[in-house]
């Protein structure tokens, strides 16, 4: 089954709450040179507010594919694009608690990358393999479902 637009969004926000604490953590620790520095943290909310947005373009676009999904090419593009719009974002634009003059771009790539890569490990494999209703739900965590378990 297809996500539904609030199933995609869940899943989101599951995976960057968990998935995304996680792989950030190292970096918090001074992986990325700077010990206890909270961009790392900051990025990731970043990657959920924007995500949000992000995700109903996605809805709106894939409607236009002839199966109406969205296969994994395109979300590995749609990823590349968010990472390069979010660099922007911070750079040139500027946003809340990121310092973009010293903000590092070689490790921002890393931790976005390791970031978007485990969750979409996660969301393509892990996923499907421990919550095996979730995908029949629209990866919906809560809501309403057409059928009961059981």
């Amino acid at each position: 089954m297809l996500p539904t637009l609030f199933g995609r969004w869940q899943t989101r926000l599951f995976l960057l709450a968990t998935v995304g604490m996680v792989s950030s953590f190292p970096f918090y620790l001074g992986l990325g040179g700077h010990g206890g520095d909270l961009v790392y943290f900051f990025v990731l909310l970043y990657v959920a507010i924007f995500g949000i947005l992000w995700d109903l373009l996605y809805d709106y676009l894939q409607r236009f594919l002839w199966d109406h999904d969205w296969p994994g090419i395109l979300q590995l593009g749609a990823g590349i694009v968010e990472g390069l719009f979010l660099f922007f974002l911070i750079k040139v634009v500027g946003l809340p608690w990121i310092d973009g003059d010293s903000f590092d771009g070689l490790i921002f790539l890393i931790h976005y990358g390791l970031v978007w890569l485990s969750n979409y490990i996660c969301a393509w494999v892990i996923m499907r393999l421990l919550f095996t209703s979730w995908r029949f739900r629209g990866g919906e965590w809560f809501g309403k479902w057409p059928y009961k378990n059981g």
